[in-house]
């Protein structure tokens, strides 16, 4: 996976700034295509970018490698560039020259957005890891944006998990926590103010209240998570995953949220959970096929129905990575030379027992 990252790096000279940004999609033979998804958006974006820097600073965290650092000034300075002056976050870039897309409907400055919640993120953890006082003076511009208008859950729970990294009040923390509570269809939590039903691509609000509610020293959001997950997560891990699409996103965000909810509640039962949800990649699905290929080192991009979506893009491989953690961090100190983030070495080599 890490190495499947290098591959997709791209350095950026802004204005005298040397960034790093990540090409958003690639096929299987990883050949780089930009986003689409809502008409022309970007080669690169602070959605993807921003969650490396917390990967990557997480690795840093547990290896103290130089790659490690190496690749999160260079991520860094990507989410840098992209934040305004008032603190909200502009999302993709248009072109490897770094014209920002200032006007599309997911790129334009948002501060209730996942780009600019990630965005914030990114600078609250590399205060927490580095003790970067400009990133949390980054961080605090961003912050103030965070009630510009109501908040998506799922956009609220990374803004809590920025909050819990940045240490703010915990006033604040509790009142976003009963925000993303009050986002409810009986039992089970939902994304929106308005949706029916969860989706599960980004769906962390179990996680994230059992964390909080832990640091909080609030049982009750502890137990609200615990309803919600065995409501909705744990039939959907027992069935396999059984959607009609399901991205590395959602398996992710799912055993994120289980293994979470696990060390709150100490729940044998959750903890069986966040492994057997984790299993979806190595082919516990409805494709019956690895989602992450270990010889090659790469995690596809999903299964659609019953067929697995070969493309690799940045962002499967950057959740991917952080799902299995331990076993990627014990890789990277294997191989510490095999994935920098420099030209000269983003050629990638044979990665086969990538998470072994």
């Amino acid at each position: 996976m890490l190495n499947r990252l290098a591959s997709l790096a791209r350095p950026l000279e802004l204005e005298g700034r040397r960034a790093l940004g990540l090409a958003i999609y690639a096929d299987h033979a990883g050949e780089h295509f930009g986003a689409r998804e809502s008409g022309v958006e970007g080669v690169a974006c602070v959605d993807d970018v921003a969650r490396a820097v917390v990967l990557w600073s997480d690795l840093w965290d547990r290896t103290h490698l130089p790659v490690a650092r190496e690749w999160v000034d260079g991520l860094l300075e990507f989410c840098r560039w992209m934040q305004l002056d008032d603190g909200r976050f502009i999302n993709f870039v248009l072109d490897w020259r770094g014209v920002r897309n200032t006007d599309g409907v997911t790129s334009r400055a948002d501060g209730t957005s996942f780009w600019h919640a990630r965005g914030a993120r990114s600078m609250a953890k590399v205060w927490r890891t580095f003790g970067d006082e400009r990133a949390r003076a980054d961080y605090q511009r961003a912050r103030a944006s965070f009630d510009e208008r109501p908040v998506a859950s799922d956009v609220r729970a990374v803004q809590v998990l920025a909050a819990l990294d940045a240490d703010d009040p915990a006033a604040d923390i509790a009142r976003w926590c009963d925000d993303i509570v009050s986002q409810r269809r009986g039992d089970v939590l939902i994304d929106g103010h308005d949706a029916m039903e969860p989706h599960l691509w980004g769906h962390i609000q179990e996680g994230v209240l059992a964390l909080a509610g832990t640091v909080l020293r609030k049982p009750e959001l502890i137990e609200i998570a615990r309803r919600s997950a065995d409501a909705y997560l744990v039939p959907l891990i027992e069935r396999g995953f059984d959607l009609p699409v399901v991205q590395p996103y959602g398996a992710a965000s799912t055993a994120f949220a289980m293994a979470r909810l696990s060390e709150a509640t100490g729940d044998a039962r959750h903890a069986a959970a966040a492994r057997n949800a984790l299993a979806w990649f190595d082919g516990r699905n409805p494709a019956g096929r690895p989602v992450y290929d270990r010889a090659a080192g790469r995690v596809a991009d999903g299964v659609d129905g019953t067929e697995l979506n070969p493309h690799s893009g940045a962002e499967s491989n950057i959740v991917g990575a952080q799902a299995l953690f331990d076993d990627v961090a014990a890789w990277l100190l294997r191989h510490p030379d095999a994935c920098s983030p420099s030209p000269r070495s983003s050629t990638s080599l044979d990665v086969s027992s990538a998470a072994s």
